[in-house]
Order: structure tokens, then sequence, then C-alpha cells
């Protein structure tokens, strides 16, 4: 997601479409079809290949490429001991996954919106100010002392039991 404003796009852009790439190979592997998990290894070559700067050598290209085929088993076994203890589709914790990568991005995105708008413009890799945000386990707080959380979305949307409010 660029825009005028940007000449490449964001690392949590980057980081986003490798996260879904990651969902998708889990999903491929649950599936259990080969055609699917032939395109999710092209996926990965491919994903990999658009996004670096440089050419990898052959060990480096394999290295990157089996640390993505291993984030998604191990994406797809946690997501298969997930949905059994919570008597949900394997599906339903995939997208779950997916939707939170997605939701990342967009967070990161609106924070620097709000950042360009208050004429703080940030550069890739730049060290924050003075505290912008603030890790505090698995979630960030933001100078507005406002947290995300990555499961947050998909909690807001689920009854008491736990079950999708949809």
């Amino acid at each position: 997601m660029t825009d005028e404003h940007r000449s490449s796009p964001r690392p949590e852009d980057d980081a986003a479409r490798l996260g879904l790439v990651v969902v998708g190979e889990a999903a491929a592997l649950h599936s259990g079809d080969e055609a699917a998990l032939d395109a999710s290894e092209q996926n990965i070559r491919d994903t990999i290949d658009e996004l670096i700067d440089e050419p990898l050598t052959p060990r480096q290209e394999e290295v990157v490429e089996r640390l993505a085929s291993a984030g998604g088993t191990l994406t797809a076994g946690l997501s298969g001991a997930l949905a059994a203890q919570a008597g949900r589709s394997v599906d339903d914790i995939l997208e779950g996954a997916a939707r939170s990568v997605v939701w990342q991005q967009r967070l990161a995105e609106q924070r620097d919106d709000a950042a360009r708008q208050h004429g703080e413009p940030r550069q890739h890799g730049e060290a924050r100010h003075h505290g912008e945000a603030r890790h505090h386990g698995g979630e960030r707080e933001d100078a507005g002392g406002q947290r995300e959380d990555a499961g947050g979305q998909q909690r807001d949307r689920r009854d008491d039991d736990g079950r999708d409010g949809d």
C-alpha cells in the first residue's frame, strides 16, 4: 500500500506480504493438495525475488525459501492445534491469521499517516522519536497511549463463547 508520498513500499507492507505468503503456505499444507503446495512454493520464490534489492546467492535464496516454508509449517501446526482446541475449522484460524496480518499493516499505515499530518514524516529505518511507540509484550503503545493488538480485531467480533458474531 504505497501512495504518492512514498517512493518505495514501507517495511510493514513487505512484512505483511511475507506474512500472507506464510499463511498461504500453511493453507496449502493443510489442504494436502500437491498443486496448492507447488503454487505456494512458487509464490514464496516469486515474493522473495520481488522484495529483495540485490540478487541473493543461491545459498541465501535457499535459506530464505526454507525459512518461509518453515514459517508456513509452524503456522499450519499451530493453526491445527488451535482449531482443535477452540472447536473451529483450520480455515477459520488461518483466515483470522491473514486478517491479523492485514490489520497490523493498516495500523502501521494509520500511524504513518498521522505522523505525516503532524509534520513528522518518517523514513524507513528511522528511530522513533521521544517514545513515539513503546512495546509491552506482544502489544505496542503509540504516542497517544493507544495499544495495538494483533488479535484485538478478532476478539471484538466474537461473542461470549468465542464464536464469530457475524
